[in-house]
């Protein structure tokens, strides 16, 4: 809360497929210092720079399903990439909830949580979306704003697209292939220099954009009644990065400011999942956290930061696209330790989309050659026994990496009695973990779907019972999980077919305002209320008041 008692706004920057290859990470990073960023270690300036932040999973829409939810996407349901998740009835998303308390939340534009979201997650979820439309200065505001820049896509476009993709970085902030600090289990081939090049000018690109948003909340006077926090959903989009649970695969840039609250210039070591967002926003907001979210606050509710959120941090890897697979992690402040349950299956699987991508078809082109050479009778060179095991066509059980001494995980210590202890250890948190939150990845998919849509078929969120006495409307639902919502705009008649959610689970256009409903509120009748349950068809909506029974009907 704000020194008069009222809550902080709150501004989301993230970006896509990024480390923390940020200036403001040199020294922690290898390689940040590379990186061009300006605006970003600004921010880090006045605020605090988290060292040891992590994704829940090393692909886009299972981290973020974790970061709206505040949940291991391995215990909802989230941990397949590329799915519809129909999560437990406690799991709450974190705009519902700042919305019942008040805040305007906002989300441009980007979604993809693995959950089809209801219209009324948010008051506005669309490419214009913005803290600037709140219904008056004195709302609160949550603003999420999803920067597309540094997504894998980008680094692979042709000359042109590329040039136009990274107009705003000028050419003295270029970066040059030949200086790239590509980590030894990338061989040195053009293909990795160039991507690694490009990644970094993206990563300005990005930083421009970012500081276009900063900009717009000074000039609306707001940056000291703001907490601004960035952060990316996992690793950068090359192979032993995106979609491994590595180091490169789950570590993440996560700063946070908030001028006169929250330290400037600070770094914080203690171990913290991006999954600690939601239960960290609620705290500085001055809202209860629910018992069901599974985050911890990583800074308190005036802002100070907790030393040891957490002592570990965990994630997986499990389906992606085409691919299936599965893989559990666990850090702490020194190791991280990895179980492979498909160790037969490797590492680098085969996706029709990644497999596309230049630097991976440099490694099957590299892995082929070595064969070719086998095949003569010559000792294979074209890859050292590192980048081998990128392109090895199965993997160890277990992996066991010292991240102090082994920044980049070049040897493997799980069959090294010398570490034993580690292991044992560090087995016994991986499966303390699984078995305290469950893991719904370790049943078969078909399985889950059947629970989830019985027969393939959706459910229906159960139709809401309102009435309005006087001018309090009261609303109930018997579906367990319900998120109920009213407005006084009038039914959507001859409304244009929403646009398929497709993949991303993007929220239906409804131009009218949804309000969520906490429990009885004055209003003006007649009234529109309905019911949403995540993963469940709407319910109908319900006319209350004068009229109501002329103007019901089953929009959808």
């Amino acid at each position: 809360m704000t020194d008069d008692g009222r809550r902080p706004n709150i501004v989301w920057i993230s970006t896509h497929d990024i480390n923390p290859d940020l200036g403001c990470y040199a020294g922690v990073w290898p390689g940040a210092e590379y990186a061009v960023t300006p605006n970003l270690d600004a921010l880090a300036a006045r605020g605090v720079r988290f060292d040891n932040a992590f994704a829940a999973a090393p692909i886009c829409a299972p981290s973020r399903s974790a970061i709206i939810t505040g949940c291991f996407p391995t215990a909802i349901g989230t941990m397949h990439m590329r799915s519809k998740a129909v999560p437990p009835p406690e799991v709450r998303l974190l705009p519902e909830i700042l919305r019942g308390a008040g805040y305007y939340c906002t989300n441009n534009w980007f979604t993809d949580f693995q959950l089809e979201l209801p219209e009324i997650a948010f008051d506005d979820c669309s490419p214009t979306a913005h803290w600037r439309n709140r219904p008056s200065e004195d709302t609160p505001f949550f603003a999420v704003f999803h920067g597309m820049a540094t997504h894998e896509s980008q680094l692979y476009l042709d000359d042109d697209a590329f040039a136009a993709a990274t107009a705003d970085v000028p050419d003295d902030a270029r970066h040059d292939p030949a200086a790239a600090p590509l980590p030894p289990y990338y061989p040195d081939e053009p293909e990795f220099r160039t991507a690694w090049a490009r990644y970094s000018d993206l990563i300005t690109q990005m930083d421009h954009w970012a500081g276009g948003i900063l900009r717009e909340l000074e000039e609306d006077g707001l940056l000291e009644d703001t907490v601004v926090v960035f952060w990316s959903d996992h690793g950068k989009g090359m192979p032993r990065a995106k979609r491994w649970p590595n180091e490169s695969g789950l570590r993440e840039p996560l700063i946070v400011s908030w001028p006169g609250r929250v330290p400037a210039g600070a770094t914080a070591e203690g171990l913290v999942h991006t999954m600690d967002l939601a239960p960290t926003m609620l705290a500085l907001a001055g809202v209860e956290v629910p018992e069901a979210m599974h985050g911890v606050p990583f800074l308190t509710a005036d802002g100070a930061v907790v030393a040891e959120p957490n002592a570990y941090t965990f994630g997986g890897r499990d389906r992606q696209g085409e691919a299936e697979d599965r893989a559990r992690t666990v850090r702490d402040a020194r190791f991280r330790y990895i179980r492979n349950d498909f160790p037969e299956k490797p590492a680098m699987i085969h996706t029709d989309y990644s497999d596309r991508f230049p630097t991976w078809a440099a490694y099957r082109r590299l892995a082929s050659a070595e064969a070719q050479q086998r095949a003569k009778g010559v000792r294979p060179s074209a890859l050292d026994p590192l980048q081998r095991t990128v392109v090895a066509q199965s993997k160890p059980p277990e992996e066991l990496y010292d991240i102090l001494a082994d920044p980049h995980e070049t040897r493997n210590l799980a069959t090294d009695p010398a570490h034993a202890a580690d292991v044992a250890r560090l087995r016994g948190a991986l499966d303390d973990w699984t078995e305290r939150y469950g893991d719904l990845g370790l049943l078969p998919e078909d399985e889950l779907e059947e629970r989830w849509r019985p027969g393939g078929v959706r459910r229906r969120t159960a139709e809401p019972v309102a009435a309005v006495v006087g001018v309090i409307l009261t609303v109930r639902s018997d579906t367990p999980g319900v998120i109920l919502g009213w407005t006084v705009d009038g039914p959507r008649r001859e409304a244009p077919a929403e646009p398929a959610r497709g993949e991303f689970g993007s929220v239906p256009q409804d131009p009218r305002r949804w309000h969520p409903y906490s429990g009885p509120v004055a209003v003006q009748a007649p009234v529109r209320v309905r019911a949403w349950r995540l993963g469940y068809e709407p319910s109908p909506e319900i006319p209350v008041g004068e009229s109501a029974a002329a103007e019901r009907t089953d929009t959808v």
